[in-house]
């Protein structure tokens, strides 16, 4: 049967290239991506374009909350692939777990009041008004740390009235009437509507806030993960970061 030597040549190949983990056409990944909550709206379309340019991942799926938060469960999800943070810091907490770190986008910060900034906030300092009811990030997340830079830059101290596990709490806070004012990324206020105001914070007083993107070390598609933290530079994700209010890194 001169055909049978030919069949097993070609399934013998088969079997090497399955041994050294080459996926198939046919194999359908799914990417966990584990990622800040500032971020929510801006992955949901960079997922969604990832997918188009790269067929072989069939799904994204994200997991949104706090930098610290997701930076200190990356050893506990055992199908995470993909780890982004507000600021390398957070990372560094994930730093055993993680490899090809990279910064990819920047953004900065503002101060987030209810519609039509009915207690007249005008600046910095009229955070540290006696009866405002201002939210800031909690000091080991990286929206309080970013906080706290703005108010120091400003020279003011303010008490907050609660400190918050992450950025899109914050804001909730403010467009809830649970507080006055609250310090969160611009970016964020895309998410608010109508429902809060965004009070511009100087130049000379802000801070660049750096986001960060990792492969987990143990994900089962490490090539995927490492291809998508790449790709987050590429001028496809970069021309989405930019719709977003973000800066590419």
């Amino acid at each position: 049967m001169p055909y049978f030597p030919r069949l097993a040549v070609v399934l013998a190949v088969a079997l090497a290239l399955a041994g050294c983990g080459i996926a198939s056409g046919d194999e359908r990944i799914t990417l966990k991506v584990l990622a800040a909550s500032s971020l929510t709206d801006v992955f949901g379309e960079l997922g969604a374009a990832y997918r188009i340019a790269n067929r072989h991942v069939t799904s994204m799926q994200f997991e949104f909350a706090g930098s610290q938060e997701m930076a200190g469960d990356v050893a506990d999800h055992e199908h995470a692939d993909v780890l982004a943070t507000a600021d390398e810091t957070s990372m560094n907490i994930a730093a055993e777990q993680i490899s090809d770190r990279r910064p990819f986008a920047h953004g900065s910060m503002t101060i987030a009041v209810a519609p039509g900034n009915p207690r007249g906030i005008r600046r910095v300092s009229d955070l540290a008004r006696p009866g405002l009811r201002v939210v800031l990030g909690g000091p080991v997340v990286p929206v309080g740390r970013y906080a706290q830079q703005v108010l120091a830059k400003a020279g003011v101290t303010v008490r907050p009235r609660s400190e918050e596990a992450d950025a899109r709490t914050v804001l909730t806070r403010v467009r809830t009437g649970a507080a006055d004012a609250g310090i969160v990324y611009v970016t964020d206020m895309r998410s608010a509507g109508v429902s809060a105001t965004s009070v511009p914070i100087p130049l000379q007083q802000n801070v660049v806030a750096t986001y960060f993107a990792a492969a987990v070390r143990r994900s089962t598609h490490g090539s995927a993960a490492k291809d998508f933290v790449t790709w987050l530079g590429s001028p496809g994700a970069t021309t989405i970061l930019r719709k977003y209010g973000f800066t590419p890194a």
